[in-house]
């Protein structure tokens, strides 16, 4: 049905108006519009976004160390609901360690484990310049994806802006076109009853 209205809108017929040459060609240029902006503002916000990943890679992987964690004790439940909800990861257990820091001075303190901590018990630990505990570093892969979401999100978020400017015509020229319908009973409802009209 909507595929012989567009066509309807094409053809020459003394009842197509202005408004339905005007839709037409708005969905035309909907359609140009998402299939060139769409993958043209996805691949430059993708490449950005690649970009910006790719150098805090490289600052991470410089900034951040892998060593050696030997766990000390663990920590008790009443004390683990409070920090569980501060690390924000299901699933890892806190646990009181100790770590060599850069100066080679030993560093203590609750960090989150995947297994449960037996005493002695060694693991490896993330940690920044200055022997904290850090996040593992962001990786390749994860930066690739992560720049693909944010390409395939712009391309999407261009299509919908696209839709939205093409409802937003179609609105305007529905409200246009119930303006005339209006003005033509209001000039038509003058002559109604009249001998002389023909109506």
């Amino acid at each position: 049905m909507r595929a012989k209205a567009f066509v309807w809108r094409w053809r020459r017929n003394p009842l197509r108006r202005r408004s339905d040459v005007l839709e037409a060609w708005a969905g035309v240029a909907a359609v140009v519009l998402v299939l060139m902006a769409g993958p043209v503002a996805g691949w430059v916000t993708g490449t950005a976004a690649h970009q910006a990943l790719r150098a805090t890679v490289r600052e991470q992987h410089l900034h951040r160390h892998l060593v050696t964690a030997t766990a000390v004790r663990a920590v008790p439940a009443t004390d683990d609901a409070g920090l569980e909800a501060r690390a924000g990861r299901d699933g890892y257990h806190h646990v009181v360690a100790r770590w060599p820091g850069p100066d080679g001075r030993e560093r203590t303190g609750t960090v989150a484990a995947r297994q449960t901590a037996v005493p002695g018990k060694r693991f490896p630990l993330w940690t920044d310049d200055l022997g904290r505990v850090a996040a593992r570093p962001l990786d390749d892969a994860t930066a690739a994806v992560h720049a693909v979401l944010a390409g395939t999100g712009a391309a999407a978020a261009t299509a919908a802006l696209v839709e939205g400017l093409r409802r937003l015509v179609l609105w305007r020229l529905a409200r246009r076109r119930f303006a005339q319908w209006d003005r033509a009973w209001e000039r038509a409802g003058h002559t109604w009853g009249r001998a002389d009209a023909g109506s």
